[in-house]
């Protein structure tokens, strides 16, 4: 038995000996497998399975890319004038993808309940609860858009194709499927069959953005075809519009009453719909950057939603907001109604344009505020690695671009044209405001994301035991960073000679605990304040508030057709923007 060691250790000398002129770190390459030790054998194994992760994530990578290339070329087809491509194409092509979406989901769950070496590993990020919860609501009202979609084609008495009939059939289950799905997978970390996995979830993410560019695209069309009939002022104009979306009817058919009735509740629900994949597709996206994760978040800080009310209700920021939301609401409402009449046009422009502009300067004053606070914010910044967080913030400075570009865009035609009539200058002040408030908006959340709770802000990474509060010298040690033994091995070591030193060192505590407390207060009332802000401002465009079209100024300036182009492309992000700046503000409302 000592002689096998002995031979083993001799061979693997003399081969090393017979390549010496070679660098010790291209040895590793050259040896067989056999001659390595468990051990040299192990060192290897992380690097061959990082270049496998990259290579896996390439390939799914590249599926979903095709996927969403060929999606976006068939709606935009589908949606132009004159090409020879019809919506039951498009709508073949989504249930394709929905079907395929859906037997995947259905395959996973199946393979992550059946194995429980499939999940290991949890992100403690992924997935909060009111993400869950919003997605969840979004769904429902898709639910609801594709029962009035169902009621809207039945009542054209069975002269519709049925691929429009079947179409939201196949979205409400894929909708009921991937609900379900993440609600119990989106935390998961998997860790068999990393390629299948990838690419699964990079063919549903391709599924929500090619159901999400098709709502848009359905919606932009609806909008521009009213928004060109009040400008014109007729409603037989863009009749090419109008025979597009009729042509896919058969000769003679006719929408009877409660048919038109099914078509109007539903474009009020297209938002809705389009919020919810823009709620699922980043989840999907984290569960796709979570592949073969082997580190636990647990191990870090995590928080759940404990919402105390007595203690977590924020009274000067909730009154704000809702006084901000109810009023906008009705500004907003008198808006719609006034400016088809022409008497009363530039009035509801005027009080509309002010309203916001008020609500802009608020918003910005408040995040500058809340980034101020942040200065003497004693919270240590987390800088470790966070899939979520690192989305958040992507998304947050993605989708603000949207808003950029048409805020210089009227920035530039409101200088070119005049800026002394009062429209002009309210359109002007308006743009630069949204670029303001947006910058230190996003400089305001992205900061705050990366800051950790209170109650783990002073934590290192080894967990000590429970610190009493009551006990000033034991807090003087941990503020000190001395061992708590050195003055409590004695129990007599704590007594002082001078009674009044535990109140001295009372008092010095108190201070700064009630500033710290002072300064939570103040940034929970603005991640309030902020949270409705939000919430009002994507609630006016996602329904129908197209301000930029009514004021007549930049269709004017650069045309009709430039300018539903420029906005059709860039308004759906800024919507977006708000509805996830809103959900990343609940997120440091509720941590705070």
């Amino acid at each position: 038995m000592s002689d096998q060691p002995m031979r083993r250790y001799s061979n693997t000398r003399c081969h090393t000996e017979e390549v010496p002129s070679i660098p010790r770190e291209n040895q590793m390459n050259l040896w067989d497998s056999k001659s390595l030790g468990p051990q040299e054998r192990a060192s290897t194994q992380p690097n061959q399975l990082e270049n496998w992760k990259k290579r896996g994530r390439l390939i799914s990578i590249i599926v979903a890319s095709n996927i969403i290339i060929f999606g976006c070329t068939l709606v935009s087809g589908a949606s132009f004038d004159g090409m020879n491509i019809h919506n039951n194409e498009v709508l073949i092509f989504l249930c394709i993808l929905m079907l395929l979406s859906v037997q995947w989901m259905l395959f996973q769950l199946y393979f992550t309940f059946k194995y429980p070496s499939a999940v290991l590993y949890k992100d403690a990020h992924a997935g909060p609860i009111w993400m869950k919860a919003g997605l969840i609501l979004f769904a429902a009202f898709t639910l609801v858009l594709d029962a009035l979609k169902i009621g809207h084609y039945a009542g054209y008495n069975n002269c519709v194709s049925s691929v429009k009939l079947i179409f939201p059939l196949v979205e409400a289950v894929f909708v009921i499927v991937e609900s379900c799905f993440l609600w119990v997978s989106c935390k998961h970390c998997v860790q068999i069959y990393h390629d299948i996995t990838r690419c699964g979830l990079m063919f549903v993410l391709a599924t929500n953005l090619a159901l999400w560019m098709t709502a848009v695209t359905d919606e932009s069309s609806h909008q521009t075809l009213e928004l060109e009939k009040s400008l014109s002022g007729n409603d037989t104009t863009n009749t090419t519009l109008e025979l597009r979306g009729e042509s896919e009817f058969a000769e003679g058919c006719t929408c009877n009453s409660i048919c038109q009735v099914f078509q109007t509740g539903y474009y009020y629900l297209y938002p809705l719909n389009i919020e919810y994949n823009l709620f699922a597709a980043p989840m999907v996206y984290i569960m796709w950057k979570n592949v073969g994760r082997l580190m636990d978040d647990t191990t870090f800080h995590q928080y759940h939603l404990r919402i105390n009310f007595r203690k977590q209700c924020s009274f000067i920021g909730l009154t704000l907001g809702l006084a901000m939301l109810m009023t906008g609401l009705v500004v907003f409402t008198m808006y719609e109604i006034k400016k088809d009449h022409p008497e009363i046009k530039f009035h509801a422009l005027t009080v509309f344009y002010i309203f916001q502009i008020v609500c802009l300067s608020l918003m910005s004053l408040g995040a500058l505020a809340g980034s101020i606070i942040y200065r003497f914010d004693e919270r240590v910044m987390d800088n470790r690695k966070n899939p979520s967080r690192t989305l958040d913030m992507a998304l947050l400075l993605t989708a603000s671009l949207g808003q950029y570009c048409i805020s210089y865009y009227s920035i530039i035609a409101m200088v070119v044209i005049s800026p002394k009539a009062l429209l002009n200058i309210l359109t002007l002040s308006y743009s630069l405001l949204l670029i303001v408030q947006h910058s230190i908006q996003n400089i305001f959340i992205i900061e705050g994301l990366h800051r950790q709770p209170p109650e783990d802000s002073h934590q290192g990474p080894i967990s000590s035991p429970p610190i009493n509060s009551e006990n000033p010298v034991e807090l003087i040690c941990v503020r000190n960073n001395l061992p708590r033994h050195t003055f409590t091995n004695n129990p007599l070591s704590s007594i002082s000679d001078d009674d009044e030193k535990p109140v001295t060192v009372q008092k010095e505590l108190k201070g700064p605990a009630n500033a710290h407390q002072t300064r939570r207060k103040i940034l929970k009332e603005i991640y309030m304040f902020l949270l409705l802000a939000n919430i009002l401002f994507w609630i006016m465009p996602a329904f129908g508030a197209r301000i930029r079209f009514d004021n007549e100024l930049e269709v004017n300036f650069y045309g009709f057709s430039i300018w539903v182009i420029i906005t059709n492309i860039c308004l759906p992000f800024g919507i977006f923007y708000r509805m996830h700046a809103a959900a990343s503000l609940l997120e440091l409302f509720v941590v705070s």
